[in-house]
């Protein structure tokens, strides 16, 4: 049976509800799914060198203690081909990762930077945390076929998103967008080209009582599986 070695990268907190879930999350995965990660917990602030994982996996948990280090998570998972699942504060980190370094924007988020000049994250009109709503899915995306149908119930704890008006050039500059509020607002991403890099603002590690994982937790270990598979030890 393959391993995957996993970063899980966060600040772990025991109030953080999505922190709590990981432990089961991974005995569930291991025996509902055959699915083995040998997962690293990593600060932000240490964050530096993950190329050698097989998966990277950005948890909720922002603000960040290391900008710079949820930044780079996203960066080595992009430029390396190393599956990657950014979850709430993750899904806003990559973002910013594609916005700064591919698209070259001098953005910024408000959480971690009110006094900049431009954000791309800014504060929800309406705050998410401990919500409930329905995500629409993109025929054919990568999100819908993971989770098998073309809406889902997902639960938040967010207070920041995208600021709307950096949309068309995200999505201009490669970035996929394929779930989506009934109001239209962006809440899920995937990076086409890639072997697995997916994004969401809600969490998919507090679905149900944490015994049965997410289908989109399942399908990033699957991946991370595949991954230490297909890559040599040595």
């Amino acid at each position: 049976m393959t391993t995957a070695t996993v970063a899980l990268i966060g600040d772990r907190s025991p109030s953080v509800q999505a922190h709590t879930r990981i432990p089961a999350l991974l005995a569930a995965l291991h025996e509902r799914d055959g699915l083995t990660l040998d997962a690293y917990w990593i600060p932000t602030t240490d964050a530096g060198d993950l190329a050698g994982f097989d998966a990277i996996w950005m948890l909720p948990g922002s603000p960040y203690r290391s900008e710079a280090g949820a930044v780079n998570a996203a960066r080595t998972a992009r430029e390396h081909g190393i599956p990657f699942l950014g979850t709430c504060g993750g899904f806003q980190h990559t973002m910013l990762e594609y916005a700064r370094n591919v698209l070259d924007l001098a953005v910024a988020h408000a959480e971690n930077d009110p006094d900049a000049e431009d954000f791309l994250l800014v504060p929800l009109e309406c705050s998410l945390a401990g919500h409930e709503d329905e995500v629409r899915l993109t025929p054919g995306s990568l999100a819908e076929r993971i989770v098998g149908a073309e809406r889902t119930m997902e639960r938040y704890s967010c207070n920041f998103g995208l600021n709307a008006a950096y949309l068309p050039r995200l999505e201009a500059g490669g970035l996929r967008f394929t779930g989506r509020d009934g109001a239209g607002a962006v809440r899920i991403l995937e990076l086409p080209d890639h072997p697995f890099f997916l994004a969401t603002l809600f969490q998919p590690e507090l679905a149900g009582d944490g015994t049965r994982p997410h289908p989109i937790i399942a399908a990033f270990a699957a991946a991370a599986v595949a991954h230490a598979a297909r890559v040599p030890v040595s």
